[in-house]
């Protein structure tokens, strides 16, 4: 059965469209995610190339106690993108109190499948599932029990998806929703040595290349277009410019695609823009913040690859 997102199909067509005519064709990331995208996602976490995920999950292990006492108790937990919330499991197995668990994902039907195994894992804990676009405004489910304060969880350095100016569009929507006091617990990506992060993009086994291409296999299926996947290829690479990784599908050869009544032209060697990943020092992330949030707390590896970051809302 085919897998359905808060996302209208108008919105989407139109989304879509814009992208594909602009100069440099780019298509919004958040269409990697139907539940094959998320699955491919979950596995690229498992990669022995891709670090972040291991490089976070060992931070949180290794610094729990005090990030139990930096976050508090009685929590609003809200998850941002909460996939298999693997991570999660770590906050829900470790913190002494916490009022509701909301796990946010674009996906509806891998949503409703996480939160089945949760609701058996965890019988007491009251989970309240939201599915929308998270990086567009939306609002919270209210939650009738008391509670000390609301907790975003975005963990996975996802906030480096955003370009800085969008990054800061999507803390104030946030923030509209926090009281002072109110915090989040966000994953940040950090600079380093460029073959590191160009690694992690371009694994062996081709997991991230598949992950890529399921954009284009996510809009022939919604859409009813018609991309040839193997007529694309995949390209990561760090743009020290923009102190980002940039995801691209390359044309292999001169082609016509047609999404809906839109007939789109490449040429060989033409790339779709799909997806940025910015790395930050802690300086800037800081900086970048500082209008709605004060860093309260910064955890970090031994190799200072990546951090978790709590940030209280000012």
């Amino acid at each position: 059965m085919d897998d359905h997102v808060t996302l209208s199909f108008p919105k989407m067509l139109d989304e879509i469209i814009e992208g594909l005519e602009k100069d440099q064709k780019e298509l919004p990331s958040k269409y990697f995610y139907d539940q094959r995208g998320s699955q491919l996602f979950e596995e690229i976490t498992e990669l022995e190339e891709y670090y972040p995920t291991r490089t976070e999950m060992r931070i949180m292990q290794d610094n729990m106690p005090y990030i139990i006492r930096t976050v508090g108790s009685d929590i609003i937990l809200a998850e941002l993108g909460s996939g298999s919330s693997k991570k999660t499991r770590l906050l829900l197995d470790h913190f002494p109190s916490i009022t509701s668990y909301i796990p946010i994902e674009i996906s509806e039907q891998y949503l409703a499948k996480v939160v089945q195994k949760l609701n058996q894992e965890y019988p007491d804990l009251q989970i309240e599932p939201l599915c929308t676009d998270y990086s567009m405004p939306f609002q919270l489910p209210a939650i009738a029990q008391p509670y000390s304060k609301i907790v975003f969880f975005y963990p996975g350095s996802t906030i480096g998806n955003f370009q800085p100016s969008q990054a800061k569009a999507f803390l104030n929507n946030l923030s509209t929703q926090l009281d002072p006091g109110d915090g989040m617990l966000v994953g940040v990506d950090l600079k380093k040595n460029i073959s590191v992060l160009e690694t992690a993009y371009n694994d062996r086994q081709g997991v991230t290349a598949s992950f890529n291409k399921n954009i284009l296999r996510h809009i022939n299926r919604k859409l009813d277009a018609n991309f040839n996947l193997n007529n694309f290829r995949h390209e990561a690479f760090y743009n020290r410019d923009e102190g980002r990784i940039e995801m691209h599908l390359v044309s292999r050869t001169d082609q016509t695609v047609t999404i809906e009544k839109e007939v789109f032209h490449f040429k060989q060697g033409e790339s779709i823009h799909t997806e940025n990943s910015y790395k930050y020092s802690l300086a800037d992330f800081e900086t970048l913040v500082s209008e709605w949030f004060s860093v309260e707390k910064v955890w970090t590896d031994s190799d200072h690859y990546f951090s978790l970051q709590y940030l209280q809302k000012i």
